[in-house]
């Protein structure tokens, strides 16, 4: 039942104006809940109709395969009779010739005291004259009277023939089933006809080959005569009785070998069975094997039976399901129609209150844990401080709006779910279309909703700001004052400590700004300090912060800190400004600086250490000459001598990858969108640093550039590629091309397209198999020939692609002047896609631009699906992100070409909804 009910919901959602939520509106398709058990029942009767189709299908190849198996018993069987029938040949034979060299005096009961004829196969052995009188035999019996009208004896009469006859026993017809009876003929010195030799056989002997394991319990073999007695059955086993056939009629059997179902009509017990058949080739006698369909086709019948209990469950199970989805469905109807008249009378209340009002469900996962807010409703003031009206705000996700608006709201939302209850005053976003400054908001947890009121306090908020800004802000020249810093560098440090990060003070001090004040007097000492505090703040990032201490006295507060290299390098900048040359009106001047550099939490753990150890610093630089910066504790060399080690591991790791291998290749997939399979697939260097553990290619390339390791990195990645490239297609596996990531330095030392066709011809890959991937910078390399490599690697068959584009310095006559394949489009656009239209209609003049150069378009950091579906809309050929794979280590990438298809493909109306 809870399954229904949130299927309901999710059936029920595209016919509400809102997602379900409290106040959602009726569905308007009264017949909608007597759909889910139509379809069912179309879908189960579908079902079955495939399933004993299938059936019948299976049914047929069982018949098949057992037909082939007694076809196969029946040539055994007969290869087993005729060797049998031929040792009793060669007994017979060996009898006529005694019989012969004894001159017709030959004393059978002699030869069994001899060991002859012992064997229990014997039934009888004898010797009969030419009038049909029995000369001798085994077992001795009374004189039998002469039977001229013995069927052996007539046809060895009139058949002046050696071979061996076999037949029936004379006389009692049920002997048929029990016996056997093999002749040959005796001739005269003068060669008259002077008898024959009759060796009357247990039928067992003929017929114990019947394995009632293979053949069944009511399997059987048997063996038929020809051509004496065409088609009749002489021998078989089990039978129906000892003395009784289970043939109701001689089976129809033709040519050599063969099988055949037979009706059951054609048998005693009334048992159809399939029968197979082979004819030997020495005697004239047929091999016959028989198993009952009941028998062969036995598991087939559990597999259908078993198919059909599965169906009724599935069937029985779908009704039930679709049965309880109608009555969810109903129920929700009429919540939602009860629902509607709440909505209306809270509409009614709240549209003209000077406050803004707004009604929020909260969205849960599958575990029941809130994970975002849906706006239900609002008032038209509430929607107006959003720049807009009700109906652009309602239906929209809280992250959403918080993305587009700025300003932390999942957070105060899933507090009030929590606690009842959330007051706060917060400052709008600058720059965003709010229209509103300040607000004060209290939320409230309503059932699993909340109710929301904003209330405009931007004329109040913007006079406490003034009075504020009075009291923390320098007059003349509008920077943060002393009190203000020694407020906000103990939450800086607070801030920096909870993210283990870094905080940095520039103590800044003016040298000679006393003598400006002695000789042009105090206003231009103002005006110097103005345009001091101007160059400072022209100088840094936005979130870097310059305060006045006071008099000439400056602080600048970088954070996050930074390194050593980069303070340093701040400093000098600070240094080199507020040492050009002013402007003071009638006179010009210039005067120095003198920068003292403490950082946290090396240089202190508190705002009063950081701040004296900042002007301890300072004034050392003031006493030193030449020196504008100085660190507290002078040690300017920490960060490039932790750059020199990694540069002499680098060394070490190239040196040494042979014997002790450190770097490693990780390959990332590109999927074609239009059909989601796997299609190619990107080579990342990884460096598994012995101490450091895994450095990435963004911090070791560049000192791998800058001391000439980068051409034998480059050649190692060549080659590892290629190597793999050549297992996994000897491992059976289906290769697809991996690009390989070039630099401008490894284009401008050359040789990359000799070093590619050599790893290509040593592995015996065509060159369609690599790709090499190039960034803007290096395609506009100086003093490097990259037209004519990219055109050398062109005529191996290598594909070129533009990696990171848009954030490097390309034109679209340089793309098509360098004839490119491949436009990779940096992740930063693809992050854009769905936050903003500008960000979604830059992606598509790119799209557009390459499209026109014949180029194809790979997007970047592909790691949601809205970003997927807008891909799939705006034409996008590729994609590559953490939404389809991370990039992984060899012993994965196996399993992703032994199951290539990475997604699966959206619908059009899929793509719709989700871009």
């Amino acid at each position: 039942m809870l399954f229904a009910r949130s299927l309901a919901r999710s059936v029920a959602r595209p016919f509400a104006r809102s997602f379900a939520l409290p106040f959602a509106p009726a569905l308007p398709h009264a017949w909608l809940p007597a759909l889910a058990p139509c379809v069912a029942l179309l879908a189960t009767a579908a079902y079955g109709l495939v399933m004993e189709a299938q059936l019948g299908h299976d049914r047929a190849l069982a018949e098949r395969d057992a037909l082939r198996e007694v076809r196969s018993y029946a040539e055994a069987y007969e290869q087993y009779a005729t060797r049998s029938i031929a040792q009793m040949e060669q007994a017979a034979i060996q009898l006529k010739h005694a019989w012969e060299q004894a001159g017709g005096q030959l004393d059978l009961r002699a030869l069994r005291r001899d060991g002859m004829f012992i064997d229990a196969a014997f039934v009888e052995v004898a010797i009969v004259d030419a009038g049909g009188r029995t000369v001798s035999a085994i077992p001795r019996r009374a004189r039998a009277v002469p039977d001229p009208a013995d069927p052996a004896l007539r046809y060895h009469r009139q058949n002046n023939s050696s071979a061996l006859r076999i037949g029936a026993v004379p006389g009692d017809p049920a002997a048929r089933q029990r016996q056997v009876r093999m002749t040959l003929r005796l001739e005269s010195p003068d060669n008259e006809f002077a008898g024959i030799v009759s060796l009357v056989v247990a039928a067992e002997y003929l017929t114990a080959f019947h394995n009632e394991r293979v053949l069944g319990r009511h399997g059987l073999v048997a063996l038929a005569g020809l051509p004496a007695d065409p088609g009749e059955v002489r021998l078989e086993a089990p039978g129906a009785g000892r003395d009784a056939s289970l043939f109701r009629t001689a089976p129809a059997i033709a040519g050599v070998d063969g099988a055949a179902p037979l009706p059951g009509t054609g048998f005693t017990d009334g048992a159809p069975r399939l029968l197979g058949w082979h004819r030997s080739a020495v005697y004239p006698v047929v091999a016959l094997a028989g198993k009952t369909t009941a028998d062969a086709l036995a598991s087939a019948r559990e597999r259908a039976a078993a198919a059909r209990r599965v169906w009724a469950v599935i069937s029985a199970g779908m009704l039930l399901a679709s049965l309880a989805l109608a009555l969810a469905l109903r129920r929700q109807q009429a919540r939602s129609a009860a629902e509607e008249e709440v909505r209306t009378a809270y509409r009614t209340a709240t549209e003209n209150a000077k406050d803004g009002f707004y009604m929020a469900q909260a969205v849960r996962d599958t575990t029941g844990a809130v994970v975002d807010f849906i706006v239900v409703d609002c008032n038209e003031r509430g929607a107006s401080f959003y720049g807009g009206g009700r109906d652009d705000l309602i239906g929209r996700r809280i992250s959403v709006i918080e993305r587009e608006h700025g300003g932390p709201m999942l957070e105060a939302y899933h507090a009030a779910m929590q606690e009842g209850i959330y007051e706060d005053e917060r400052q709008m976003p600058a720059g965003r279309r709010m229209q509103i400054t300040w607000g004060r908001r209290r939320i409230v947890r309503v059932g699993n909703g909340l109710a929301i009121t904003l209330q405009d306090i931007s004329e109040r908020k913007a006079y406490e700001s003034e009075l504020l800004y009075l009291a923390n802000y320098d007059t003349l020249t509008g920077l943060p004052s002393r009190p203000w810093v020694t407020r906000f560098v103990p939450r800086a440090i607070e801030e920096a400590a909870q993210r283990d990060g870094t905080l940095a003070l520039l103590l800044v001090d003016l040298d000679g700004f006393k003598e400006v004040n002695e000789i042009h007097g105090h206003g231009a000492g103002d005006d110097l300090l103005k345009q001091a505090a101007l160059r400072l703040g022209g100088l840094l990032r936005p979130q870097d912060i310059v305060a006045r201490l006071g008099g000439d006295e400056f602080v600048v507060v970088i954070a996050p800190g930074g390194s050593d290299e980069e303070l340093a390098a701040i400093g000098g900048r600070v240094a080199a400004a507020l040492s050009r040359p002013y402007d003071l009106g009638s006179a010009r001047c210039t005067i120095g600086a003198s920068i003292g550099i403490s950082c946290y939490p090396r240089d202190g753990e508190d705002a009063a250490t950081l701040l004296r150890h900042g002007d301890i610093a300072m004034c050392a630089a003031k006493r030193e000459q030449g020196s504008h910066y100085r660190f507290f504790d002078p040690d300017l060399y920490v960060a490039a001598t932790a750059r020199v080690q990694l540069r002499h591991s680098l060394q070490v790791a190239v040196a040494q990858q042979a014997d002790a291998p450190q770097f490693e290749l990780y390959y990332q997939p590109r999927v074609n969108l239009a059909t989601g399979r796997l299609c190619s697939m990107e080579a990342l260097l990884r460096w598994h640093h012995p101490e450091l553990g895994m450095v990435l290619p963004a911090k070791f390339i560049p000192i791998a550039e800058e001391c000439g390791l980068i051409g034998a990195i480059g050649r190692f990645v060549i080659e590892q590629a290629c190597r793999q490239l050549a297992l996994w297609r000897g491992a059976g596996l289906a290769i697809v091309p991996v690009s390989i990531n070039v630099s401008a330095h490894q284009f401008g030392h050359g040789g990359v397209h000799a070093h590619l066709a050599m790893h290509l011809a040593r592995h015996h890959l065509s060159g369609a198999m690599l790709e090499v991937e190039i960034t803007e910078s290096a395609m506009l390399a100086e003093g490097v020939d990259v037209r004519g490599e990219l055109a050398a690697l062109r005529e191996l068959g290598v594909r070129l692609h533009v990696d990171d584009f848009g954030t490097g310095y390309s034109s679209l006559a340089q793309l098509q002047r360098l004839n490119m394949d491949v436009l990779k489009i940096d992740r930063a656009f693809t992050s854009e896609l769905t936050v903003s239209p500008e960000g979604r209609v830059l992606f598509q003049a790119i799209v557009s631009m390459a499209k026109a150069l014949d180029m194809e378009v790979v997007a970047e950091g592909v790691e949601t699906a809205g970003q997927l579906a807008a891909l799939i809309a705006l034409g996008c050929d590729e994609g590559q992100g953490y939404l389809f794979a991370a990039p992984l280590p060899v012993r994965q990438v196996g399993n992703l070409l032994a199951r290539p298809q990475l997604m699966s493909v959206l619908a059009p109306q899929e793509v719709m909804a989700l871009s």
